[in-house]
């Protein structure tokens, strides 16, 4: 398998939106969902990503995501998402008609990292399993 590069922007969108300010509009839902995500207290942070051409992100929370450690994230994230849809792909020999990704847990010693999917976002969440016991 070759590998896929992301075809991707981590720098600001054109307007220069503060950090941490939506570049893209989001509906109400999302904007309730980050709300309470954010809110939790063993989400470390989160990130929103656009899924559009070229990916950019749209918002970030949390220490974890801020700076180049949000990008290097992003970058992973958005990686992970494309080999595995395109592992996918490869399995059921169809493009189109495959299975789609709707959900990706990655849990580590320290950390759990789950991705959601969207047909316009990506939405990724770091939190320490360890402090819900």
């Amino acid at each position: 398998m070759t590998a896929v590069q992301p075809a991707f922007s981590l720098s600001p969108q054109p307007g220069g939106a503060p950090s941490g300010t939506p570049t893209i509009p989001t509906p109400p839902e999302l904007e309730q969902t980050l709300a309470m995500l954010s809110g939790h207290r063993s989400v470390l942070g989160y990130l929103l990503l656009s899924r559009g051409q070229p990916c950019s992100i749209i918002r970030s929370s949390g220490v974890v995501f801020e700076g180049e450690s949000g990008k290097k994230y992003a970058t992973a994230i958005a990686r992970m998402v494309e080999e595995v849809q395109g592992a996918l792909v490869e399995v059921s020999g169809e493009e189109n008609e495959g299975d789609d990704i709707r959900f990706m847990r990655i849990r580590t010693k320290r950390h759990e990292l789950m991705i959601s999917p969207d047909r316009r976002y990506l939405l990724a969440v770091l939190h320490d399993p360890a402090s819900v016991l």
